[in-house]
């Protein structure tokens, strides 16, 4: 199954830019869609194997991967990888790290233009694996292909500018300059919510530097990371720089992190699970010659604020989509809404209306804006904070299980929330939005900081001097201006945020790629060689 786009084809691609989103209002784009959804779910229940070294391997234990709509539904069968083969990968990728950080910039450049050409080939067939693997609305999913698509292009170009010498200042009686060096071998532990995006850019970030990778996605989304490694093998990538790793965090996944010949770890998941490979990680093992580096990207409690001043209908629109979009399970997610007293009542009353239409179900049909939590243990957890949250506030809609056996939870608002409540300081990754009162700005701002996260934030407002402020004030390493607090763009907005949010990365920026590479200075004496 093809897309409509046109890839370019050639080492100069000339200048970046995003890549275009299908319009599934479109007859035809519909249609393909549709097709891409049938023979998708002609391919469930296919075995993947683990891939080490280049070379298949598979196990006596198994995962299963299903489906959040269906979970009778089995996506894939993957391998129970054990201890004893995380220390093989990364014996394995240590190896072929020799051989690869030496390949040529503009070769490996060469590898990511030519996956991303595969992706748009094959677009409404990876669209469709998102929507039956993590749940994800054909729009989620078609989002969530296009930045893979935007991460290989602009990595790329970027390698290309960090590949060069690096200027320095000139010192008479020598020759200076400064090159970028890769660091080895990386395990890269990405998150179901962007099963696509956040996996493959991780990956394509460590390898276009020179680095190995061992991939080791979540259990509740592999299919699609099993899917994109083919592509990359397919795109020139050989096999021995991308291992494809599944199996339990707690011992399989430790042993990848721990091991001494493991140089980087580029995560991006939960608060708890971060802070322990930052824990692991900075502990020496017998026999490592480095102090290991983190990528870590840590989730949210991220805030809406709505003053006096603002466009109600657009601040509603803004909060409703940024908080329910994909169920709520984004790091970047709205959860706190902040709103003046003063329109207090006239935005809830808005917003309540707007959450009422919006259509939950499962994702293959395109009239359900909202589609089924990842897993069973989230809904149990989703329904536990709104338990929780009927008692710190008062339930404006939603609220309930509904459709059936899928992991359907209704938009739930929660309006009149205490800044000390827990639905207000705990990251609950799903679609639950908390709506908080303020007497003015100040006290806006200050509900906004008050957080141990610090990923993004928006403010709505059109007095130009409140906007000045928050420019300053609100600590978040993404805010938005009369906007949504969701959907990043590669280039346009580098992703990453302060405090408990992580390590402030940046992904799809400027600095991003330097996390993967190390820089040495090389210095001569002129005249001094004969």
């Amino acid at each position: 199954m093809t897309s409509t786009a046109t890839p370019q084809t050639t080492l100069e691609r000339g200048e970046f830019r995003n890549e275009a989103f299908i319009d599934f209002t479109k007859p035809e784009n519909r249609k393909a869609m549709e097709d891409a959804l049938r023979q998708v779910k002609g391919m469930f229940g296919r075995e993947y194997p683990l891939v080490i070294g280049g070379k298949k391997i598979t196990t006596t234990d198994k995962i299963k991967s299903i489906n959040p709509s269906h979970p009778e539904e089995v996506i894939g069968i993957f391998q129970k990888a054990s201890v004893e083969m995380a220390k093989q990968a990364v014996e394995a990728a240590e190896h072929a790290f020799e051989k690869w950080r030496k390949v040529p910039v503009a070769e490996r450049v060469a590898c990511l233009y030519r996956a991303a050409d595969i992706l748009h080939k094959r677009r409404y067939e990876l669209d469709a694996w998102l929507c039956y693997e993590v749940g994800k609305s054909w729009p989620e999913a078609d989002a969530d292909i296009a930045e893979l698509i935007d991460f290989c292009e602009y990595y790329g170009r970027e390698m290309m500018r960090l590949g060069e010498p690096q200027k320095l200042t000139p010192m008479r009686g020598e020759k200076n300059f400064m090159k970028y060096i890769p660091l080895g071998v990386g395990v890269i532990i990405p998150p179901w919510n962007f099963a696509a995006a956040i996996m493959g850019g991780m990956t394509i970030a460590a390898i276009v530097t020179g680095n190995t990778a061992i991939v080791k996605p979540s259990s509740d989304s592999p299919t699609i990371a099993a899917i994109f490694i083919d592509i990359l093998y397919e795109a020139g990538v050989p096999r021995e720089v991308v291992s494809f790793f599944t199996g339990p965090g707690g011992t399989a996944g430790e042993a990848l992190v721990t091991h001494p010949k493991t140089r980087f770890i580029a995560f991006t998941g939960s608060k708890e699970a971060g802070l322990r490979i930052s824990e692991q990680a900075s502990k020496a093992q017998p026999g490592q010659k480095w102090i290991k580096r983190t990528v870590l990207e840590m989730g949210g409690k991220d805030a809406i604020v709505v003053d006096e001043e603002a466009d109600v209908d657009a601040a509603v629109e803004g909060v409703a989509l940024s908080a329910f979009g994909f169920q709520g399970q984004k790091c970047s997610a709205c959860s706190r809404a902040i709103v003046s007293e003063k329109i207090y009542d006239e935005f809830l009353e808005k917003l309540v209306e707007r959450v009422k239409k919006m259509k939950v179900g499962p994702v293959e049909d395109p009239t359900n804006y909202m589609g089924p939590v990842i897993n069973k243990a989230a809904m149990t957890s989703i329904l536990g904070y709104i338990h929780q949250g009927q008692k710190e506030g008062r339930l404006m809609t939603g609220g309930k299980h509904t459709g059936g056996d899928g992991y359907f939870i209704e938009p739930t608002v929660i309006a009149d929330v205490d800044r000390k409540a827990r639905i207000f300081q705990e990251e609950i990754f799903g679609p639950v939005l908390a709506v908080t009162k303020a007497k003015d700005f100040d006290e806006a701002l200050s509900m906004a900081n008050d957080s141990e996260f610090g990923l993004t934030g928006a403010v709505y407002s059109q007095n130009p001097k409140k906007i000045e402020r928050a420019e300053e004030e609100f600590h978040v390493g993404n805010l938005y201006m009369n906007r949504k607090c969701t959907g990043a763009l590669v280039g346009a907005h580098p992703f990453g945020g302060f405090n408990m949010s992580g390590t402030d990365s940046k992904s799809g920026g400027q600095d991003y790629l330097l996390l993967f590479l190390q820089a040495k200075t090389v210095s001569e004496k002129v005249g001094a060689t004969k």
